[in-house]
């Protein structure tokens, strides 16, 4: 798939919580449990990490 056919989207059927992580995986090619690790220590130790995940929650399309 070239990268201007390539499309954001929440996968909640792949998710724990809203499929933002199993979207953003699919999206940037890397293993999930990658970005849900990036996501934990963004939460822990810079607090930006839950606001950017409500954000895309929100805003990111369900596939």
């Amino acid at each position: 798939m070239s990268i201007q056919g390539k499309r954001l989207y929440r996968i909640p059927s792949q998710g724990k919580i809203a499929g933002v992580c199993a979207g953003l995986a699919q999206y940037f090619d890397v293993d999930v449990t990658l970005v849900r690790i990036l996501f934990l220590l963004a939460l822990i130790f810079a607090t930006g990490g839950l606001w950017i995940y409500l954000i895309c929650w929100l805003f990111m399309p369900e596939c």
